[in-house]
């Protein structure tokens, strides 16, 4: 939706029906936020959440969220890829709690015309259902409320992103997007929509995707709040991802409509995060509604977030409720057993995919020049470590190689040691590399991080350790 490489063309094909929409003149009525994130139905689990609980004008809790800022990601998609117009500040003005439990993301517009606006993403990047069960982000939400000729280019979202475009920015939208709740030109409607395969084209008909829309229940989007959710289940076959307003469900894509390649590469990495912003102009708000934003758009009409929640139910072990701690635990992992490479506490720009290696598994995938993980508590013991070994495997084109580094504390601290690969013979092809390190004792936080003169991926990762 908002961090493709490419625009929207157009959503006619799902949007036409919009475009007969009486538009109503705004109304000035906000329903009360809920005093905390409701108990999950019998059998759900809370896996995550957030009621944006906290004092008036104070930013959302770092914890939980990161503030995009700017008009793009750092070499990524200019605009964020979807021709917005909006400056993203980290600023109150723009992001911020009102101190009755609702977050506030709010566009503002200068004396010469500048808009700026507020976009945040959770820190977590794992969210996916448990193995054989299902996933659920939810979300109870009053769109801006503003129509008419004074909500053009007013574009508020609700949606998630696969893991694997954090530090790329340019793999959209083979890793995946769902759109739980779009919206644009205070139209009262929420548009539900999948982003997946290639671009343009292919399976998910991009840039427009797989969407529907339909009115909000009762009350305009704009004037109430509604219950935006999307769920992904893995309990049946074919699986299925479902989108819903206040419980009704509204829009339904299923495994068996898509290429098995397709839905892999949106559904076998890390997981996803979730967004939400109010963008200014851009494709979507222009296809409906000619350049946007107009003269006559009216600023300072916020979307009011009352919470944010991830639950899951059956299947197998649920991902951890809170982030992996900061310190290492008594006893953390040795640096001379078997480490997985997919077990980390943290990365950029990793990928992770099934493994051919003997053993199984998953390893990280198509690794490039500033791409790195980290593993939390490494214990070196008190006999100082002096050699790393790695599992590596490439199927780098000709001349594209790189170096895998051990850094510790920090990723950008000097590395301790290194190794160069280029291709093995295949991503797939897997050997065991060994390198020197400086000598190593107690417990740290390691980094491997990648390192090339060449911009393509050049490394997949199975395991690594240490060695006296």
């Amino acid at each position: 939706m908002r961090s493709r490489p490419n625009t929207r063309s157009t959503r006619l094909r799902t949007l036409l029906s919009a475009l007969f929409i009486p538009v109503l003149v705004a109304v000035p009525l906000t329903i009360a936020a809920q005093a905390s994130v409701p108990p999950p139905p019998p059998g759900w689990t809370t896996v995550w959440s957030d009621d944006f609980d906290g004092p008036s004008g104070s930013l959302p809790s770092s914890a939980n969220w990161i503030i995009d800022t700017g008009h793009g990601y750092p070499g990524g998609p200019a605009n964020w890829g979807t021709g917005e117009i909006q400056n993203y500040t980290n600023s109150p003005n723009n992001v911020s709690l009102d101190g009755t439990g609702n977050l506030r993301i709010t566009p503002r517009r200068d004396s010469a015309g500048n808009w700026t606006s507020g976009r945040i993403e959770t820190q977590r990047s794992n969210f996916k259902p448990p193995s054989g069960g299902v996933l659920a982000i939810e979300g109870r939400i009053q769109m801006p409320n503003v129509t008419g000729n004074a909500a053009l280019g007013y574009w508020p979202a609700f949606w998630a992103l696969g893991q694997p475009y954090r530090g790329n920015y340019w793999n959209w939208p083979a890793i995946g997007e769902f759109d739980i709740m779009e919206n644009v030109n205070g139209i009262n409607s929420v548009w539900a929509v999948l982003h997946c395969g290639v671009n343009p084209g292919g399976p998910c008909n991009e840039t427009s995707g797989l969407g529907a829309s339909r009115v909000c229940p009762g009350a305009s989007c704009q004037s109430a709040f509604h219950t935006y959710r999307f769920e992904w289940d893995t309990s049946i076959s074919p699986n299925e991802l479902r989108w819903y307003v206040d419980g009704q469900e509204y829009h339904k894509i299923t495994q068996a409509q898509l290429p098995a390649d397709t839905w892999t590469n949106m559904t076998s990495h890390a997981g996803y995060f979730i967004l939400l912003n109010v963008a200014m102009g851009g494709a979507f708000p222009d296809a409906l509604g000619g350049p946007t934003p107009r003269p006559e758009t009216v600023p300072d009409r916020p979307m009011i977030v009352d919470y944010v929640a991830v639950t899951t139910r059956g299947g197998g072990t649920n991902p951890p409720t809170t982030p992996p701690p900061t310190t290492p635990p008594p006893g953390g992992s040795s640096a001379y057993t078997t480490l997985q490479a997919e077990a980390y506490g943290a990365q950029g720009g990793v990928g992770v995919e099934t493994t051919t290696d003997s053993g199984g598994g998953q390893n990280l995938s198509q690794l490039g020049n500033g791409d790195w993980a980290l593993y939390r508590g490494i214990d070196f013991g008190s006999t100082p470590a002096r050699q790393f070994v790695a599992r590596v495997a490439s199927g780098a084109g000709g001349g594209v190689s790189g170096l895998v580094e051990v850094r510790l504390g920090s990723r950008t601290s000097a590395p301790i040691g290194s190794f160069a690969v280029g291709n093995t013979g295949g991503w797939q092809s897997w050997r065991s590399i060994p390198a020197n390190i400086s000598g190593v004792t107690g417990v740290h936080d390691v980094y491997l991080t990648f390192t090339s003169g060449q911009p393509a991926d050049f490394v997949n990762v199975n395991w690594f350790t240490f060695g006296h």
